[in-house]
């Protein structure tokens, strides 16, 4: 064979090994009440509840954040993130989180926040000048 064979050969047997791992770690989207009737490892929507007291103390603990989030069944539960506060965190608009459920509690292992555009203070100027 040639070398460039064996070259080809093997870039095509990396890449299929890729996709199988990456395939393994698929989740489903779920809301609090699948993710307890399920039990494995789900991706949860929601948005984070304000007026509720949000645990994170990084003298103590920096790699403890509680709060708690509303799914989009409109169900509010705790949520307890390993790791540290991301930066505007109160500031989100939605919140995805990869875990599962523990009794009562969501154990997420990652987070990812959508934060509220930039743009969007002057999208309400704009349909408030139309109005």
């Amino acid at each position: 064979m040639k070398r460039s064979h064996l070259i080809a050969i093997t870039v095509i047997a990396v890449a299929i090994g890729i996709l199988i791992s990456a395939s393994q770690d698929v989740t489903t989207y779920a809301n609090f009440a699948q993710a307890a009737e399920k039990g494995d490892r789900v991706k949860l929507v929601g948005q984070l509840v304000k007026d509720r007291p949000i645990a994170y103390d990084p003298e103590k603990d920096p790699n403890y954040l509680a709060f708690y989030l509303r799914d989009d069944a409109g169900e509010v539960r705790q949520v307890v993130l390993r790791a540290g506060k991301p930066q505007d965190f109160e500031r989100s608009e939605q919140i995805v989180l990869t875990g599962q459920m523990r009794g009562e509690v969501f154990e997420a292992s990652d987070m990812l926040l959508k934060c509220p555009s930039k743009y969007k203070d002057e999208e309400i100027y704009v349909r408030s000048e139309k109005q």
